[in-house]
């Protein structure tokens, strides 16, 4: 194979072991008998596929494929395709699960998909590239369609790859299919504001759990881990809410300025040397100890399972705004909870993205484009219910923002589940 799946290294662990855990922790608050709680668990189709390619010099390489769909009694799956050397089978079905949930607790009309190849996409030419992108859409394509599963972009996916993979359907269908991708090029039907809007969406959360409980957003202190597509217009939106970023983390380390670290200065640095590191207006500390600082508010907008029982312990913020998906461990919440640090996870805090998509969608079946007014507004008024139901659900179980908004969103599959029986 062209990648390998082996077992995880020392930074991964089993995301889908963690979905089931939540899961099951919501479906015992609600109260579900077992069959319905294991229909809501389980994936319905986990369809893998070899992926072969030929390299620019002539030879063949192979890579592995997923896609996954983890329930559609909602509505068709959504989910995006993730280029990575350490995709698996079992993390693409955990992501698919939570986008089910995340999905149900916007209350959007979609149910969970992931999909993804496990692929450097670094050592490939563009050309490659393109061909691995254009054979993996063919090989999973009996599962795309505007009505059955719409991709959209995800960890080394972009606009570019969105737009082979719709021109891949299309040419299998014979007819232009816009539908069946988000996240597209405005050339080709994509949408104002989806560039963009997983940050609005944690941004919006991170304002309303301010609100709620009494913290003033002007001066509040924040720490950002990544520097990436959600990260880095974080930057940019919190401090234009007065807020003071005052450290920052990508892959190759971390920076602090106490004052505030200056979005457009840092932005500039980063284009020419490629990273946080060397920001002459701050200074270096470790990647490890970003969370350690004393702030009002963390946003780990970068790896899955970062946030572990023992740093929780350590955690120097108030509040958690969980842009990326699954930053915190399972262990990790009660610890957080007994330190009475509020967490807004990410099937809320990160939806603005699908939230997006779903505007993008309606958009390409009814063949008439929004205004940049019209999608911003659009989204603020889906987070901010999204947000105010989470809440409740949460106070009506007496329990964190986290099972509530799972509960939430398992409440709501299954009683779509239940609505439309078992077949036959």
């Amino acid at each position: 194979m062209g990648t390998s799946t082996e077992s995880p290294g020392p930074q991964r662990y089993d995301s889908f072991s963690a979905v089931l855990e939540r899961i099951a922790d919501a479906a015992a608050l609600l109260g579900l008998d077992d069959g319905l709680h294991r229909m809501v668990a389980e994936p319905e189709r986990v369809l893998e596929v070899t992926v072969p390619i030929r390299r620019d010099g002539g030879s063949i390489e192979l890579f592995r494929g997923w896609r996954v769909h983890h329930d559609t009694s909602r509505g068709p799956g959504k989910g995006g395709i993730r280029f990575h050397p350490l995709v698996d089978a079992r993390e693409i079905t955990a992501l698919a699960a939570d986008m089910s949930i995340k999905c149900a607790v916007v209350n959007l009309p979609f149910g969970g998909a992931k999909g993804g190849v496990a692929v450097d996409p670094t050592i490939l030419s563009e050309a490659e590239l393109e061909r691995m992108t254009r054979r993996y859409a063919f090989d999973v394509a009996s599962l795309l369609g505007p009505e059955r599963d719409i991709p959209a972009p995800d960890v080394n996916t972009d606009a570019r790859v969105m737009a082979w993979v719709m021109d891949t359907i299309s040419m299998l269908r014979g007819q232009p299919t816009p539908g069946v991708v988000t996240g597209k090029p405005i050339a080709i039907g994509g949408s104002q504001g989806h560039v963009g809007a997983t940050s609005t969406g944690v941004m919006l959360c991170a304002e309303a759990i301010f609100s709620r409980i009494g913290i003033d957003v002007a001066g509040a202190r924040v720490v950002i881990q990544g520097y990436g597509k959600v990260g880095a217009p974080l930057l940019y939106l919190l401090t234009s809410l007065g807020m003071r970023v005052i450290a920052v983390a990508d892959e190759h380390g971390a920076v602090h300025n106490p004052v505030g670290v200056d979005p457009s200065a840092l932005a500039d640095h980063v284009a020419q040397v490629g990273t946080v590191v060397g920001f002459p207006q701050s200074d270096p500390i470790k990647g490890d100890d970003l969370f350690r600082l004393e702030c009002e508010l963390a946003i780990p907008a970068a790896l899955a399972g970062v946030v572990t029982a023992a740093l929780a312990e350590d955690l120097g913020a108030k509040v958690v705004v969980e842009a990326a998906n699954g930053p915190t461990l399972p262990e990790a919440d009660s610890v957080l909870e007994r330190r009475g640090i509020v967490v807004v996870p990410d099937v809320l805090a990160n939806a603005g993205g699908v939230t997006a998509s779903y505007f993008e969608w309606a958009q390409s079946r009814a063949g008439y484009a929004w205004d940049a007014g019209t999608v911003a507004s659009r989204l603020r008024s889906t987070m901010d219910a999204a947000f105010e139901a989470t809440w409740q659900r949460a106070d009506e179980l007496n329990v964190s923002l986290r099972r509530g908004a799972v509960a939430l969103g398992v409440e709501r599959i299954a009683e779509a589940t239940r609505i439309r029986g078992l077949f036959p």
